[in-house]
């Protein structure tokens, strides 16, 4: 990695996530940017940018955690601090792995001296680190809950702490926080979205020239950079000098009333919960209007600032887009504009300084239609969600099916499966979601902390004590008292204090809740569209992809029909990209379940492979019947049995129809040793039975489906 940073002035386009960070290094108490989009789109290149224009900072000599010389922190660990000794040095840029400890990012103490010698030993974690500089937190949405929890705790209270046992340790941290995330990798749940201030959308841009350029000013980076970081000396002095004045002025900007009513009206004519969104649009229209270089803050402020804070806080559920209708955001602007008495002082700087330009951050101004494309699909700008396509003229046929006269050969259904059965049909809405009652994975796992099923984790309840296995973290206080008590008298105890050594340590044993693979198998047969039950059928699978989103699950789709298996989402922490495939999913042709089944089987192996304490759970969504080629029913049946004899935990959703019942479906969950529920009994407010039983090899299992 080259010594000089990539120039922040050097960068193609991203207007918008460039403004956005510059009002946070104006303004930290915005708190924060989530930068949403794909992969390669300069988002740490960026952000190392902005380090090198922040000031540098002044440090009291030898404080770990970065005190200031002016007003040292009364609390810090290493004080208290005297007067002199004082030292500047460059801001720092921290990065926190997807995979750091909760030791790592907010520090620990060493339990074993604190309990036998009565000093707490800190040793400081990366949030000390960053005091005073950027925590930059790449893939934020695979970070885990309780981390996410600590840090963005740490970023609204500006302070850590760590505390084991009753003995706590506190030091300030307050730090620019800049997280980005890939959507299609899943979703930060909304009151962890809230706590960001901004958020913006990146991609790559499309047009040929702007991808010409970033390559050829990479290229001329990579081969000499610090030559080329010379070369855009004079912009980023520039830069740097436009964040000191704006950061100097910013005190001075006023707030009037009128704006503040514009700022309230916004908010709610979008609905956003809380009032952190009105407190962050006032900030940031605050920096934006030193930005710009003005004490006054305007409407075209107020517009920008809720283009920028309000669109990850008006989605209502997962399953919506983020962005906001301009239309209506300029309505009302409109509707509670200031009074025409205000009369703001006039802009000092027209052209809205220096860096305003084809590549420049903005100047306080909302980003103009035909930017070239080099910001992607902002959050303003996202589509909205297609309207759900009418039922084709042939899926307009009554519900129920005259009876068959051969069950067998209703079983394996004919050769179309239903009158046009053999050809496509046009893709259905998914009917309205619902509760769904937990599906759990019987037995005690020890996967990713999570909402769904029981297991060992680092948080719940504690069950129990054990010696430490690693660094001790989780002391069980009543066992280790317990271990060295009767050791006393032979280690020489004299006075009131209990002698403890390493051996007599016990962490605790905690038992909480772990996340699962929800494995969907999907029917998508002509089967299921000719009885119109494919709009009940999604709304199922709708439903249930809501409740493992909000249950910290991966989830995966295989659909079948015709004549072989599809998997089409591969196991992902993305619960909208499983309901926008859902939504896309076309149906009819024949019903190949064991292909089905069998797809399901080879996934679970590869996954296994990949995470194996991640524990699966297998949904088949059918009706149970099978055709295509030979003894379809045998198929499924040997496929069927294969999973169960893994132990795989199943549900098998039946949505069977009509006046006659065959019951397949039931079969094939006494094969997968499983359990079968009917979309009724699916529902939580369902009066069917709270707990079925799931076979697995050799024990029994239970799948609780409490609510």
């Amino acid at each position: 990695m080259a010594s000089v940073p990539y120039p922040f002035t050097a960068v193609v386009g991203m207007s918008d996530m460039r403004l956005s960070l510059l009002l946070n290094a104006i303004s930290p108490a915005i708190g924060g940017v989530l930068v949403r989009g794909e992969k390669g789109t300069a988002k740490s290149t960026i952000v190392r940018g902005l380090t090198a224009l922040m000031p540098d900072v002044p440090v009291v000599t030898g404080c770990r955690f970065s005190c200031d010389p002016a007003a040292p922190d009364p609390a810090c660990p290493d004080g208290p601090h005297e007067a002199g000794g004082s030292e500047e040095r460059p801001a720092r840029m921290v990065e926190l792995p997807v995979g750091a400890s909760e030791d790592r990012l907010v520090g620990a103490l060493d339990i074993e001296r604190a309990l036998s010698e009565g000093v707490k030993a800190f040793e400081p974690g990366l949030l000390a680190d960053a005091h005073r500089g950027i925590l930059y937190v790449d893939e934020v949405n695979l970070l885990h809950d309780h981390l996410v929890d600590l840090l963005l705790d740490a970023a609204a209270m500006g302070a850590s702490y760590v505390e084991r046992e009753g003995v706590s340790v506190r030091h300030a941290a307050r730090f620019l926080l800049v997280g980005t995330m890939n959507p299609e990798e899943g979703e930060l749940r909304p009151q962890l979205l809230d706590r960001f201030g901004l958020t913006v959308e990146v991609a790559a841009s499309r047009e040929p020239d702007q991808r010409v350029e970033v390559v050829r000013r990479r290229l001329a980076y990579d081969g000499d950079p610090a030559g080329f970081a010379a070369r855009w000396a004079a912009e980023e002095g520039e830069l740097r000098e436009r964040i000191a004045a704006a950061r100097a002025l910013l005190p001075d900007v006023a707030l009037g009333d009128a704006v503040l009513r514009q700022i309230a009206a916004v908010c709610a004519a979008f609905e956003v919960d809380g009032m952190r969104a009105d407190i962050v649009m006032a900030r940031t229209a605050c920096a934006l209007a030193a930005w710009a270089g003005r004490t006054d803050v305007r409407e075209e402020d107020v517009r920008q600032a809720a283009l920028l804070a309000l669109p990850h806080r008006r989605r209502r559920n997962p399953f919506d887009a983020p962005g906001l209708d301009e239309d209506k955001l300029d309505r009302t602007l409109e509707e509670f504009a200031a009074d025409e008495d205000d009369d703001p002082e006039p802009d000092p700087d027209p052209d809205g300084g220096p860096d305003d330009g084809p590549d420049g951050p903005g100047g306080g101004q909302p980003p103009q239609d035909g930017d070239g494309g080099t910001d992607g699909p902002q959050g303003e700008d996202a589509p909205a969600p297609h309207d759900q396509p009418q039922l084709p003229e042939q899926s307009q046929a009554p519900e129920q099916d005259p009876a068959p006269a051969d069950p067998k050969a209703q079983a394996e259904g004919p050769e179309e499966d239903a009158p046009g059965g053999g050809g496509e049909k046009a893709a259905v809405g998914a009917g309205e979601p619902f509760r769904t009652r937990r599906l759990d994975v019987p037995g005690l796992g020890e996967g990713a902390d999570g909402r769904r099923s029981r297991a060992r984790t680092a948080h719940g309840r504690t069950t129990g004590a054990r010696r430490p296995q690693g660094t001790l973290t989780k002391l069980h206080l009543a066992a280790t008292v317990q271990a060295a008590a009767p050791h006393q008298v032979a280690r020489g105890r004299s006075g009131p204090g209990l002698v403890v050594r390493r051996d007599d340590l016990r962490e605790a044993v905690r038992e909480g809740r772990e996340g699962n693979l929800v494995l969907f198998v999907v029917d998508a047969s002509g089967s299921m569209a000719a009885r119109k039950r494919m709009s009940a059928v999604k709304g199922a699978v709708l439903s249930l992809l809501l409740d493992a989103y909000q249950r910290r699950d991966k989830i995966g789709m295989i659909t079948f029909r015709g004549a072989e298996a599809e998997l089409a989402l591969p196991p992902t922490s993305s619960v909208e990209a499983g309901a926008a495939r859902l939504e896309s999913l076309p149906t009819g042709g024949r019903t190949p379940l064991s292909a089905g089944l069998l797809k399901a089987h080879e996934v679970l192996r590869v996954e296994r492979l990949r995470d194996a304490s991640r524990r699966p759970l297998l949904v088949v969504v059918t009706d149970g019947r099978s055709t295509g080629g030979p003894e379809p029913l045998v198929r499924t049946s040997r496929a069927a049995r294969l999973l169960g004899a893994e132990g795989v935990a199943s549900v098998v959703v039946d949505c069977e129809a009509g006046p006659v019942r065959l019951g397949l479906a039931g079969e094939l969950a006494r094969d997968l040793q499983g359990t079968a529920v009917t979309l009724d009994e699916l529902r939580a407010d369902s009066v069917s039975a709270l707990v079925r039983d799931v076979r697995g090899q050799g024990t029994n299992h239970t799948i609780r489906r409490a609510a």
